[in-house]
């Protein structure tokens, strides 16, 4: 008989929990570590706080005329980021992370203008040399960042393994990025609450999920307040400031990195967020500015 096993743990700087249902604690046991070595496989090569990782040996080489070989899954992630860069316009831009240098979310002061236009020229997608062999970064400084794609990656990583386990039915979590891999034993979906983002004790949406995933972006993750202005840490990649217009967006889609990258994109477009979303015909739910909430995920309710 099937039943239900849950487990939560630390991983990628965020806390997770993996439910899914089978039928023997064994199996649920050795199924829990493939997924913990799995995401620790993940965030080894592509962190970008471990001195260790790939990313950290490309972004080291940044300038020095050597190229650093790459595998398959890499390339695939490479062309993932392409094609969000052209999708969102260039704003969504994975070198856009050595922003990071001028802008600490724990701090309380803001850049100067000198800094921030010290680090643009360092930005742009379309510098970067690569192809199925090996990456390049040809400026000194330049730096490759894959935060807004690995983490939902990882959950669409696991939900891969769950299927090659024989297991169907269950639920990933991955600091709010969610996939779900099939319904609860009794047929019903997993149940999901998407939180307002400015009172995080209130829930604004809830609905039930039977597969796909779910994942949001918002100015409320990082950020820093001064005199009384919120500055989120999603920066824009042509002037280095925090973009505004919208507070959170949640998407959902097939898959966890194409419901990351919307939900990142809508929030980086800004005031034009909602019109895109709109264009985009996935379900979501996207808070504005002004408070205002516009939610199309009733239509997935079970």
């Amino acid at each position: 008989m099937l039943q239900v096993f849950n487990f939560a743990f630390t991983a990628m700087g965020s806390p997770c929990c993996v439910q899914f249902c089978t039928d023997s604690k064994a199996q649920a046991e050795a199924v829990y570590q493939l997924v913990l070595k799995r995401i620790d496989q993940l965030e080894q090569r592509y962190s970008r706080y471990r001195d260790d990782s790939l990313i950290a040996e490309i972004n080291r080489r940044a300038g020095s005329g050597v190229s650093t070989p790459i595998d398959s899954e890499t390339v695939a992630l490479l062309h993932y980021a392409e094609q969000c860069y052209r999708e969102s316009n260039q704003l969504f831009d994975v070198t856009s992370g050595v922003l990071r240098r001028v802008w600490d979310f724990k701090n309380t002061g803001l850049p100067g203008k000198t800094e921030i236009d010290a680090v643009l020229p360092l930005i742009g997608w379309k510098k970067v040399q690569w192809n199925a062999q090996g990456i390049y970064l040809p400026q000194t400084g330049m730096q490759l960042d894959f935060g807004g794609i690995v983490k939902e990656y990882a959950a669409d990583a696991v939900a891969g393994l769950f299927h090659r386990q024989g297991i169907y039915n269950g639920i990933v979590e991955l600091g709010g990025d969610i996939r779900v891999i099939g319904p609860m034993p009794d047929n019903q979906g997993w149940p999901i609450a998407i939180r307002d983002p400015r009172q995080p004790d209130k829930v604004i949406a809830q609905f039930k999920l039977a597969s796909g995933a779910l994942a949001s972006s918002g100015d409320y993750e990082r950020f820093q307040l001064i005199d009384g202005i919120r500055y989120s840490h999603l920066l824009h990649p042509k002037t280095g400031w925090p973009v505004t217009g919208l507070q959170a967006v949640s998407v959902i889609a097939e898959h966890c990195v194409v419901a990351g990258s919307v939900a990142t994109i809508a929030m980086l477009k800004a005031d034009k967020g909602l019109p895109w979303l709109r264009k985009c015909g996935a379900p979501f739910l996207c808070c504005q500015s002004n408070g205002q909430v516009f939610n199309t995920l009733e239509v997935v309710k079970t």
